[in-house]
C-alpha cells in the first residue's frame, strides 16, 4: 500500500501523540509507510512546525545512527493560566467547603478532560527532567499521577496506608502528618521500584507537606531519587512547610466557614520555573 502524504501526516501525528518521550527511529516510519527517509524527514518538519505553532508540544530530533525523533508535550503559558483560572473558578464555589478547611475535589479529580490538562501542565514542567516513575498516595492523587504519567510515558506507583496481600512483600515507614502531627504509616510493595530511579511525587492537596515528606523518606528506603513534587492545590499555613521545592497550580489562602467564602490565588507554578512554551 502506497501512503499519500496527507495520510502519513495524520497517522504519524497520531503515533507521536501516543508515544510521548519515546525515541522513534526514522527507519520505523520509513518501513511503516514504505517511504524514503528524506520524505519522512520532510513530513516530520511539517509536524514539528505545526506542533510548535499550535502549542501542542515539541518534536526533538536526535542525530546519528541510533537517533530519531522524540515528542515532548508542552503547554504554552496562556494555556496553563487558562487551566489555573478554570480550576479556581470550579474550586471557588461555596458548596465545596468541608470541615477543617478542606475542599470537595472528587468531581474534578474524576473529570478526564480536566485531569488530562493538569497532567500535561505538570508533564510540561518536568519534560526535560529524567523521570522514571510517578508516585502518589492512595487515593485522591491517583488520577493526577496517571494523567502526568500518560504525558511522560512512565509508570505509576501508589503508596498505601496498609499492606495488601496482592502486593507481596512491602516496605513500610512511619511519618509525622504535617497538619495533625500524628504518626501515620506508609506502605509500598518492594517490587514497585528499582534502585536508582528518579521519581516525581504528586498529590491533590498539600497543607504543610507531611504526606509529601513521608513519600520523600520512602524513596530513600528504595535508594531512589526525588525528581520533583507536583501539587494540585496547596494551602497557606502558619506552620513551616516540610517540603520546599514543589510546583502547585492553585493556592488556598483562606476559608471562612461562617461566611461560606473561599479565597484562592494562582499557585507557584510560574514562580518556581514551571514555564510552558
Amino acid at each position: 500500500m502506497k501512503w499519500k502524504r496527507s495520510e502519513r501526516l495524520v497517522d504519524m501525528t497520531h503515533y507521536l501523540l501516543d508515544h510521548p518521550q519515546q525515541l522513534i527511529p526514522l527507519t520505523l516510519f520509513a518501513d511503516m509507510y514504505q517511504s524514503a527517509k528524506s520524505s519522512i524527514s520532510e513530513d516530520l518538519t511539517i509536524v514539528k512546525e505545526t506542533f510548535e505553532e499550535k502549542g501542542i508540544g515539541l518534536l526533538m530530533t536526535v542525530p546519528g545512527a541510533a537517533g530519531g525523533v522524540k515528542y515532548m508535550p508542552k503547554m504554552r503559558d496562556e494555556a496553563v493560566r487558562e487551566l489555573i483560572q478554570d480550576l479556581m473558578e470550579e474550586l471557588g464555589h461555596s458548596d465545596r467547603l468541608l470541615p477543617g478547611g478542606y475542599l470537595y475535589m472528587t468531581d474534578l479529580l474524576g473529570n478526564p478532560e480536566m485531569m488530562n490538562r493538569v497532567g500535561k501542565v505538570f508533564a510540561s514542567a518536568f519534560a526535560k527532567e529524567p523521570i522514571d516513575v510517578i508516585m502518589t498516595v492512595a487515593t485522591k492523587g491517583i488520577s493526577i499521577a496517571h494523567a502526568i504519567a500518560r504525558h511522560l510515558n512512565v509508570p505509576v506507583v501508589v503508596v498505601r496506608r496498609d499492606s495488601k496481600v496482592t502486593e507481596g512483600s512491602t516496605v513500610s515507614i512511619n511519618y509525622v502528618s504535617g497538619s495533625s502531627r500524628r504518626i501515620q504509616t506508609m506502605v509500598l510493595s518492594k517490587r514497585s521500584m528499582k534502585s536508582g530511579q528518579r521519581v516525581l511525587i504528586t498529590d491533590d492537596f498539600m497543607k504543610v507537606g507531611g504526606t509529601m515528606n513521608g513519600m520523600k523518606n520512602l524513596l530513600e528506603e528504595f535508594n531512589c531519587q526525588l525528581a520533583g513534587v507536583a501539587v494540585l492545590v496547596e494551602t497557606e499555613h502558619a506552620d513551616e512547610q516540610l517540603i520546599e521545592n514543589y510546583l502547585s497550580l492553585v493556592k488556598l489562602h483562606e476559608v471562612n466557614e461562617k461566611e461560606r467564602t473561599i479565597a484562592l490565588t494562582e499557585g507557584n507554578y510560574f514562580l518556581k520555573g514551571g514555564k510552558g512554551q
